[in-house]
């Protein structure tokens, strides 16, 4: 189990290629992958591609560097692109009453230099050492994401062990609530007939039988528990790998469902108050499970 959260650098050279790759994960719903860097689509595919074959969910931020050395390489400038950005940055300062942008605030933005190999070589070498680059950054970035996810492990085994002492003490008080539920009933319909003649005990009986039955909670209980189970199951087993966060996305949904039907059904305080405290442990199982891979 992995979490989303992580952090990874890797530094590689082939030929007259020297790549350095920085990567950073954070939560996100599927995965979403943004990669800077002025460098060729070969460099970039490269590093692309170990990361999609590595992380399933997370936004991943990564950044490439390429430096290259030799008699092949040369120094190309975007002028164009660098007075662009040079009139847009002074714009800005001056409307935010900062001092002008300098050289060195141009020439880091993307794309404003580049370095051309007209032999074609270094870009393979470039791609190359990216690969290796990403691969070393990967490396640590899923090391930091298993520690992560072994200290949410840790944390979601006590929630999940709560709620399930909670699930036990509602078992306990729904059998006692029933009982007091139905003798509640037998009492006001009493005083209700008292002096009255006409209506049959079976009759009444099954009308009170109909009363308790609506308010049993014990389906909502056993599904609720049959959901926990599937939580704790998924959370024990290490060959459970994939997407584990979206299933326990869904069963964490499924159990805030069986819950809150619990809740509407009963009238007892001491169950009202025993729902509270299982959708409070929900709640923050939910949280950290956003975090997880």
């Amino acid at each position: 189990m992995r979490s989303m959260t992580g952090y990874g650098r890797g530094v590689a050279e082939r030929g007259a290629a020297r790549v350095t790759v920085e990567l950073r994960s954070v939560n996100h719903r599927f995965l979403d992958l943004k990669l800077r860097g002025a460098v060729s689509a070969a460099v970039e595919d490269a590093v692309a591609q170990r990361v999609r074959e590595r992380v399933e969910r997370g936004a991943v931020a990564g950044t490439i560097r390429v430096e290259r050395a030799g008699p092949g390489a040369a120094v190309r400038v975007d002028r164009a692109l660098a007075t662009e950005i040079h009139g847009q940055l002074a714009a800005l300062a001056a409307e935010l009453g900062l001092p002008a942008p300098g050289l060195r605030d141009v020439i880091t933005q993307p794309g404003v230099l580049a370095i051309a190999d007209p032999t074609g070589e270094g870009d393979v070498d470039a791609a190359a050492a990216a690969a290796a680059a990403a691969t070393t950054a990967l490396d640590a970035l899923v090391t930091m994401r298993a520690a992560e996810g072994a200290n949410l492990a840790r944390d979601l085994r006590s929630r999940i062990d709560a709620v399930g002492r909670t699930f036990d003490a509602l078992a306990a008080a729904t059998v006692e609530a029933a009982a007091s539920a139905r003798d509640r009933l037998h009492e006001r319909v009493a005083r209700l007939l008292e002096g009255t003649a006409g209506v049959e005990a079976t009759r009444l009986a099954q009308e009170i039988a109909v009363m308790a039955d609506r308010a049993d909670v014990t389906e909502e209980l056993v599904r609720a528990r049959s959901h926990l189970a599937q939580l704790a199951a998924a959370l024990a087993g290490d060959g459970a790998s994939g997407a584990i966060g979206r299933r326990f996305d869904f069963l964490v949904q499924e159990l805030g469902r069986e819950i809150n039907t619990l809740g509407a059904k009963s009238t007892a305080a001491v169950i009202a108050q025993l729902v509270v405290e299982a959708k409070t442990e929900l709640e923050k199982i939910r949280e950290q499970i956003q975090n997880l891979e």
